[in-house]
């Protein structure tokens, strides 16, 4: 194998180059004064970081709220609450389920949906849906948002 001058070094020397290079890119700074990481990266703005998108209060005074009902799913982030069917024991006969949709970050009547759907069972022993009373939906509603205030208003005060 014949020997090349100078071979050895050139490589050396390019490898040095392209790390002096990456450390370079590293220690960049944005216009704003912000570090930057390698190749420019930076740390993930505030904003796009994972966080709650639904009110707070809306949240936790659903949960308050449906506690009688056995949960089935209760998703934080967008804002929506499953419950299974729950049977009410004075009317074995009848059965509900209820979807809670948070809409807003914000503490409004119009941020909250409640869905409520009802079962009857037949003279078959047979579960069959039935309309649920409108009345019962703005019902729950209002006993959430009537939640939600007497949280607000205690984390407000204390």
């Amino acid at each position: 194998m014949p020997f090349v001058r100078g071979a050895r070094f050139s490589k050396i020397s390019v490898g040095v180059a392209a790390l002096s290079l990456i450390s370079l890119s590293a220690c960049a700074s944005n216009s704003e004064g912000e570090r930057r990481g390698l190749f420019g990266r930076g740390d993930a703005p505030a904003a796009q970081t994972a966080a709650i998108s639904v009110n707070g209060y809306l949240w936790r005074a659903s949960l308050d709220t449906l506690t009688f009902m056995p949960l089935v799913s209760a998703d934080p982030f967008g804002g929506i609450i499953i419950t299974d069917w729950y049977t009410v024991p004075e009317t074995p006969n009848e059965r509900f389920k209820a979807t809670v949709y948070i809409l807003d970050s914000r503490l409004r009547a119009d941020g909250l949906n409640v869905a409520l759907f009802k079962q009857v069972r037949g003279a078959d022993g047979q579960w069959t849906d039935a309309p649920p009373s409108a009345q019962t939906e703005v019902d729950l509603e209002n006993a959430i948002l009537t939640r939600a205030r007497q949280l607000r208003l205690s984390n407000i005060s204390g």
